[in-house]
């Protein structure tokens, strides 16, 4: 079998289940060395761990709560401890920002505390992880965000996340600018209703899966594999001239009016 990404390195926050398991254990299928990040869930992230190995991969698992204040340090200071221990030092190739939570809670709503949660995971979060992960990594290296559909049509009940996920594509954009000239590609990736725990509320009843299913062209629900294949292409070689874009993945929902 081919092993497109023998040789790298690849840190795949919020993967101990959903969405970023997939991308963590595609990653390790295509040769990746993959660190496996987990906020609560450290039983979830060695499970990730264990399945990469047992497909002849390899894998750790990295600890750190995003929703804390020094997270992104807390993250790099095990990432790079491990790292040192296994290759002598702390660069790597490949970061992928999936570690995100969607609170069911329309505007009427949406707390202070809500607000601020989401804030924090989505978005500060991921701009300070991202900012300590570019001082690591290689030239010609990838990032690949997890976005979402919601952005381009924003969905009422989770009013705080459609917002603020916005600002990761806006990000995505301006550090493809930046990092152009070390040939480092910045991408995301926007998924619609994935059957992950965090579209329980969709996919766990029939009515809402006629909703989902109503805005799509593809007339099923869509699977974490859905998404993770297409983080697998961004962080190949084939995806080289491919920079500073949101490549939907999402059955085509909302097409049109």
């Amino acid at each position: 079998m081919s092993k497109p990404l023998a040789g790298k390195i690849a840190l795949v926050t919020g993967a101990s289940r959903g969405i970023g398991r997939a991308i963590a254990e595609a990653l390790g299928q295509d040769g990746a060395l993959v660190a496996v990040h987990y906020g609560k869930s450290k039983a979830g992230a060695d499970e990730v761990v264990a399945k990469i190995k047992s497909a002849g991969g390899d894998a750790f698992a990295v600890g750190a709560d995003l929703s804390k204040k020094g997270a992104a340090q807390a993250l790099f200071a095990g990432l790079d401890q491990e790292l040192t221990a296994r290759t002598g030092d702390t660069k790597f190739d490949i970061l992928v920002n999936n570690a995100g939570i969607a609170p069911f809670v329309g505007f009427a709503d949406a707390t202070e505390d809500v607000l601020d949660e989401t804030y924090t995971v989505n978005v500060k979060s991921l701009f300070l992880i991202t900012q300590e992960a570019v001082k690591r990594l290689r030239n010609g290296g990838r990032i690949i965000s997890t976005s979402t559909g919601a952005v381009r049509t924003p969905l009422p009940a989770v009013a705080a996340y459609s917002m603020l996920k916005a600002s990761l594509d806006n990000l995505t954009k301006s550090l493809a600018t930046e990092l152009g000239p070390r040939e480092i590609t910045v991408n995301a990736v926007a998924p619609g209703v994935i059957n992950t725990d965090m579209a329980a509320a969709f996919v766990s009843n029939p009515e809402g899966q006629a909703f989902a299913l109503s805005k799509q062209a593809l007339k099923r629900i869509g699977q974490p594999s859905d998404v993770a294949d297409v983080v697998s292409f961004l962080a190949g070689t084939q995806s080289r001239w491919v920079t500073g874009q949101v490549v939907e993945a999402s059955g085509g929902s909302a097409l049109t009016f």
